[in-house]
């Protein structure tokens, strides 16, 4: 892979999400959601932003597979796939509260190399390459509106933070050991991590294209990730749906804290 390659993949998805989120604001706190069999919420607006970041895919890299949240769920196995999460915080989407996120991540082999998360709200583009052991010649690093970010080298205090979802209050036991945020968007969760604004983050449920955008940035800026289930997150499985498939993650910003934190998640885990 050539570096003009590299950079029509960030183009296209800086371009493409940032297009999305102009029309995704346009309805932002305007629009009613109706409940899915996993009891989330959806809209026409991640309905929409969902064929809209496909069709735009399937123009650009018309090779490239694709795995989308409000679409074709199982992965293709093609060589390069595309995972999807058209509007990540849906709730607050539809509430009114101005942290919502598009996510989108580039895989290899079934496992990312390449991550963009676009939070129209706040006007912040995360992006990162991370190589793993693919052995593509590529770039590396994890950035914040093309600035540098790295997670904290930090040890835990009062004054650091650690974020939550809705479904993980089980780790709030006596003795933990950081201030509590709960902000509702799966991907921001991670990547507060990988900025360095949070020292750790956890997940319950989240789904693989809340995490595939979000797993790339948290690796390049050097945080790391847990799996609290024993199933390996990566490599997908050619043919396997991934629709009703959880996968509850740890993320901290350095490796030390794993065994600070890993106690708290025992409920997670079981």
């Amino acid at each position: 892979m050539n570096k003009d390659f590299w950079t029509s993949i960030l183009d296209f998805a800086q371009t493409t999400t940032q297009q999305v989120g102009t029309q995704l604001l346009k309805d932002f706190g305007h629009v009613q959601a109706s409940q899915k069999a996993d009891g989330s919420l959806v809209t026409q607006s991640d309905k929409w932003a969902d064929q809209a970041l496909r069709e735009a895919i399937a123009t650009h890299f018309p090779e490239h597979g694709i795995l989308s949240e409000e679409g074709d769920q199982t992965f293709p196995g093609s060589e390069w796939c595309w995972v999807i999460d058209p509007l990540d915080g849906t709730t607050n989407f539809t509430r009114g509260i101005p942290l919502w996120a598009i996510s989108l991540g580039l895989l290899y082999q079934g496992t990312p190399v390449f991550g963009c998360i676009y939070l129209p709200p706040l006007n912040q583009v995360f992006h990162g390459f991370f190589p793993g052991e693919s052995q593509l010649k590529m770039p590396s690093g994890a950035f914040l509106n093309h600035s540098p970010i790295h997670s904290s080298n930090d040890a835990p205090g009062s004054n650091h933070f650690f974020s939550l979802c809705a479904r993980s209050t089980s780790v709030i036991q006596p003795g933990f050991p950081c201030k509590i945020r709960m902000l509702g968007v799966a991907s921001y969760n991670f990547l507060t991590v990988a900025a360095g604004t949070t020292l750790g983050a956890v997940e319950a449920t989240p789904k693989v294209w809340d995490l595939a955008g979000a797993w790339v940035i948290v690796k390049a800026a050097g945080g790391a990730w847990v799996s609290l289930h024993s199933q390996p997150l990566f490599p997908l499985l050619p043919g396997k749906d991934y629709g009703d498939r959880s996968f509850p993650t740890l993320v901290v910003s350095h490796a030390e804290l794993v065994p600070v934190f890993r106690p708290y998640m025992q409920k997670i885990a079981q």
